[in-house]
């Protein structure tokens, strides 16, 4: 049988009421009485009704950390995430860092709310928060990325197949000079998608005709196409390692007077509602969304799966889209 109010007042020889002002936030109280209350409480396994409501909270609450939420892939899994959580009648917390915001920043409000889960995606998540999840025995999981010297769980696409999937239909188009828009340098995403597109080239004995660094963004990724459509001969086939950025080369393309595909050919990665569009109609890489969120969600509420061990990886198949600017 669980402690009670009662058995606390009685062992600290202190009045019911004066146990309930000790774990009432603000409430008047000595601080001596206080502390010894909270020592006997201790002592005897005491959780007051607050606390008990907490936990049963916290125990039904994911927390997502995200950055680049105005990237649309990232609001499109928050949003199957919530409904995900919401039909099984869990809370989701979210943190949006700021641009260029270290993760460490929020590691300790992430923490305190002592979420069942932690979902990390476009942030990159530090030795020191993953140090951090094991200590407090709460499970984290990378969405959309993979950080292998983290021994961290991790749920993605196939980002390497979708690259040599995107260079297979350029090559079998017949495009001969094919260009690359990369994303950012240091994540996997970028990484794999890369490697991915440049190795399936390479065994045609091709290789990318040129390149430039968009960042995942509309404006770097539009300056970086106007960039490359400006030497002297320019690519006839771009491939974006993600789509806002492959929206930003079919802007600039246009503007420029050229045609997609006829002058240009695009392809992009993630398949973002907007590249559905009649104005854009992306060639691009389904990434199976619903799956790497229940995916995630399973990390997380599988018994057999602890915080402290090295960490499981799940790698999904994302699918070709076709469309027509490619």
């Amino acid at each position: 049988m669980k402690p009670t109010a009662k058995q606390v007042a009685h062992a600290a020889g202190v009045s019911i009421a004066a146990v309930s002002r000790a774990f009432t936030p603000g409430a008047p109280i000595n601080p001596e009485k206080k502390k010894k209350i909270f020592a006997v409480a201790e002592e005897i396994g005491y959780i007051s009704p607050a606390r008990r409501t907490a936990k049963a909270v916290a125990a039904s609450t994911i927390t997502l950390v995200a950055g680049d939420l105005h990237n649309p892939f990232y609001p499109l899994v928050l949003d199957t995430l919530a409904r995900h959580l919401q039909e099984s009648e869990r809370q989701l917390l979210v943190y949006a860092l700021p641009t260029d915001c270290n993760i460490d920043a929020v590691t300790d409000q992430v923490l305190a709310a002592r979420p069942s889960g932690i979902i990390v995606t476009s942030a990159s998540l530090t030795s020191n928060m993953a140090r951090a999840c094991r200590q407090n025995q709460i499970k984290a999981v990378l969405l959309n990325r993979i950080q292998r010297d983290m021994r961290i769980n991790a749920v993605s696409c196939d980002n390497y197949q979708g690259g040599r999937d995107i260079g297979r239909l350029l090559l079998d188009r017949g495009y001969q000079r094919i260009g690359l828009i990369g994303g950012v340098a240091n994540t996997s995403t970028h990484a794999e998608r890369v490697r991915g597109f440049r190795d399936v080239l390479a065994e045609s004995g091709r290789t990318i005709h040129a390149q430039a660094s968009g960042n995942y963004q509309y404006e770097i990724g539009k300056q970086a196409a106007v960039q490359l459509l400006s030497v002297v001969h320019p690519p006839d086939a771009i491939f974006c390692c993600n789509d806002i950025m492959a929206l930003a080369v079919i802007d600039a393309a246009k503007e420029r007077g050229l045609r997609i595909p006829q002058d240009l050919a695009v392809a992009g990665f993630d398949d973002i509602p907007m590249a559905s569009w009649s104005s854009y109609q992306l060639t691009t890489i389904r990434q199976p969304v619903e799956r790497m969120v229940q995916e995630a969600v399973s990390l997380i509420d599988d018994p057999n799966i602890k915080a402290s061990d090295n960490g499981f990886t799940r790698m999904l198949s994302g699918t070709l889209v076709v469309r027509s600017s490619a």
